[in-house]
């Protein structure tokens, strides 16, 4: 095997499995459950249980209800990311003419790759009894989208990163007696990915006119978990709650034949929540923990000669190993009771990254804070609007990636990237 096809074969594998890295392992945990909780940063989101939307964080704060209560609404989400002080390498030129031709240095920066999109989300609790409660919901738990433009010099850093989930559930809570609850459900989780990274080398990788290095359009695929929970009452002002989720190991598959396995890290929240006696104010928290360790690699598999424009030289499978961390949130807020008519809150969150020393241009990540404030209108005493606001601000993250083939680096990019975003929640809730 000659030097150029050798160059070929090893490059094209390379690319695919730092690409696929890069599109699914990043730590970008999606908070999109109620506009209740962005007004307050989810601070006690697991036990305050102020509409149906707290199943999604403990399905055991359903036994607070004694009527059925249904809220539906949506989240936007706008991601502000920018790459600045970046400069892209190739190698290539200079690997295959023997160090002939200097390598190709470029202004990588680039702005405004993030995206807005919106998560709907629908919970419905229904009391049996005094003692059982079941509940049903729908809503996004993961998801990301990066897009670089066409013509980005670094494209097999950049391209297209869009993935999301949904998350169907159905739970079911016991209330022992005045002071434990316990609860737990099924979750059935559908997820997408598009993933695409530009061809650094045009000719060798494909045909001259091959745009992609690698092409993954729309893979999908279902998996099954489940979350547990509790809730201890102190007295009807103060209470605490606590729930684990279990996050399955996921499989999506495109219509050509391209599979990508990765592991969706668990989560356990603990959450507290007290009403000041004899005042409108109360003061909630909590403490939640994300397994994103449980990464460990990223699988893909089954390529074909159909599935992309690298052709069968990238065909059999690829493992890619990766240093992320768990991450943490923490996060406290205030509830104030203006009035029968409305209700003000805010919050503040620290929420910790889960990349370390492996960092991303595509997937932007980094510890951030939270700004959250919001309110609800209570149109009637069975009814209610609620509205929620963020202002997400990230750190600058130094960058470095390469692309190293037989021992050399191929191409290579080094920056600068800042994540911020902006989400806004409204939601109504009713109570039969």
């Amino acid at each position: 095997m000659n030097k150029t096809r050798l160059f070929k074969k090893t490059l094209v594998a390379v690319t695919v499995s730092l690409a696929s890295q890069q599109a699914l392992a990043a730590g970008f945990q999606l908070n999109a459950q109620s506009a209740t909780g962005i007004g307050r940063a989810f601070a006690g989101d697991a036990v305050i249980a102020d509409n149906a939307s707290v199943m999604a964080r403990n399905p055991a704060a359903m036994a607070l209800f004694d009527k059925t209560e249904l809220s539906l609404g949506f989240e936007s989400i706008t991601s502000l990311i920018d790459v600045k002080d970046a400069k892209h390498t190739n190698n290539i030129p200079a690997i295959l003419s023997g160090g002939v031709l200097d390598p190709v240095v470029s202004n990588a920066d680039a702005d405004d790759i993030g995206s807005t999109s919106i998560a709907p989300n629908i919970h419905l609790i229904v009391p049996v009894n005094d003692k059982f409660a079941w509940g049903v919901n729908a809503y996004s738990n993961f998801g990301t989208k990066t897009e670089f433009d066409n013509d980005y010099v670094a494209a097999e850093f950049g391209g297209l990163t869009d993935v999301k989930s949904f998350n169907f559930g159905l739970a079911g809570s016991y209330r022992l007696n005045e002071q434990w609850s316990f609860g737990a459900g099924l979750d059935l989780i559908y997820g997408q990915g598009t993933m695409k990274r530009g061809n650094p080398a045009p000719g060798l990788i494909g045909s001259v006119s091959s745009q992609y290095a690698l092409n993954v359009d729309e893979a999908d695929g279902w998996a099954v978990g489940f979350n547990v929970g509790t809730v201890f009452e102190l007295d009807e002002n103060n209470r605490f709650g606590f729930a684990y989720r279990y996050s399955p190991e996921f499989e999506a598959e495109d219509d050509k034949g391209q599979k990508i396995t990765l592991p969706l890290p668990d989560i356990a929240e603990f959450s507290g929540y007290h009403k000041i006696e004899n005042t409108k104010f109360a003061v909630h928290y909590s403490i939640q923990y994300i397994g994103w360790s449980a990464f460990d690699q990223i699988k893909f598999r089954n390529l074909d000669s159909t599935a992309s424009p690298i052709g069968n030289s990238a065909g059999g499978s690829y493992d890619k190993d990766y240093k992320w961390q768990d991450g943490w949130h923490y996060a406290i807020g205030g509830t104030y009771y203006l009035n029968n008519d409305w209700t003000l809150r805010a919050g503040y969150m620290y929420d910790t990254s889960a990349q370390d020393s492996l960092t991303s241009i595509s997937v932007p990540d980094s510890d951030r804070q939270w700004f959250s404030a919001g309110f609800t209108y209570h149109i009637d005493s069975a009814s209610n609007i609620d509205f929620g606001f963020t202002y997400l601000m990230g750190d600058d993250v130094e960058v470095n990636e390469s692309i190293e083939v037989l021992d050399q680096t191929a191409t290579s990019i080094t920056g600068t990237t800042r994540a911020n975003a902006i989400l806004v929640g409204l939601q109504y809730s009713r109570s039969f």
